[in-house]
């Protein structure tokens, strides 16, 4: 077997995502390839060929790949796709806006966000906000796989050699075009990859209060995440949410602050090694899944934390 993985990058640096995804086909079993589709991505190609385990880095280096849009990229997959039995990507942003496009054009199934691997045709996925899993097999000859990057422990970013081969890109259609973006620049680590994160939710009561989350944020150098309810008040931008339907993580130290615990939360972060959670209401959900819990009035618990720390 040979299993194709797509690198997440920015063009500049290989994301953490991509050696989560390296794990998940190292428990698959065969040849590990990377493909590193990117414009000026030289040294994305280099770090890939560190990573442990991989066997081959195919670099795919055009300007219509600079920006991962759907529709070049997945026409490049599908023309790489021949020689391989399973084709991964993490199942970020990026990855399930292309690899449903692949499997498509393959007329093969989808296998989204995969938290685990029984053998080579077998997966484990979430179903029901993750309060279930669901064991699926496919019977098609190439699996298309997405992989929940929390259920897998990255494998080590160096001791790789792997060889390095220039690829050329399938033609551009011109389907899409990218037109511009808007960043939100933050000196914190990114919440995907935070070591610690510090989440509040509607118990915060307003925007205003969630200075007092980035406090102590930056006393743990953590990140600063959200609830859907605090996302949806306008207390903070989309990017922080974090469960179901924003992002899922997996630190070694989660803290949710005045945060109920409603399963489409829960589904986002409940794989985290350790939850502190702090609220006023001791019935609150959030203390089932806790390891450490504060029943107490987060605007005073939070300033005598940050003293603390």
């Amino acid at each position: 077997m040979s299993i194709l993985v797509i690198a997440e990058h920015d063009n500049a640096h290989l994301k953490g995502a991509t050696l989560n995804t390296v794990a998940a086909a190292a428990a698959i079993g065969g040849d590990i390839h990377v493909l590193v589709a990117g414009a000026g991505c030289g040294a994305v190609a280099e770090a890939a060929a560190r990573v442990a385990g991989v066997a081959k880095v195919l670099v795919a280096d055009a300007p219509a790949y600079q920006h991962a849009l759907a529709e070049p990229l997945a026409d490049l997959v599908v023309s790489l796709a021949g020689g391989y039995s399973h084709i991964l990507a993490p199942a970020t942003t990026s990855g399930k806006n292309f690899l449903p496009r692949v499997a498509a054009l393959k007329d093969v199934a989808m296998l989204s966000d995969i938290c685990g691997v029984v053998s080579a045709d077998t997966f484990v996925r979430p179903i029901y906000a993750g309060n279930a899993l669901a064991t699926v097999q496919s019977a098609d000859a190439l699996k298309v796989v997405t992989v929940r990057t929390t259920g897998f422990d990255a494998v080590a970013a160096e001791g790789g050699s792997a060889a390095v081969e220039a690829v050329s890109g399938a033609a551009d259609a011109g389907q899409s075009v990218f037109l511009g973006e808007e960043l939100s620049k933050s000196e914190r680590p990114e919440l995907t990859a935070a070591r610690v994160i510090v989440s509040g939710g509607r118990g915060m009561g307003s925007g205003e209060n969630f200075a007092l989350i980035e406090a102590v944020a930056d006393k743990l150098g953590a990140a600063v995440g959200a609830s859907r309810a605090a996302v949806d008040a306008g207390f903070v931008p989309n990017d922080y949410q974090v469960g179901q339907t924003g992002k899922i993580v997996a630190p070694e130290l989660y803290v949710a602050v005045g945060i109920s615990g409603a399963i489409q939360h829960l589904a986002g972060m409940k794989d985290s090694k350790v939850i502190v959670a702090i609220n006023k209401d001791e019935e609150a959900p959030i203390f089932q899944v806790a390891d450490y819990g504060l029943v107490a009035d987060l605007f005073q618990a939070l300033p005598d934390l940050e003293k603390a720390l």
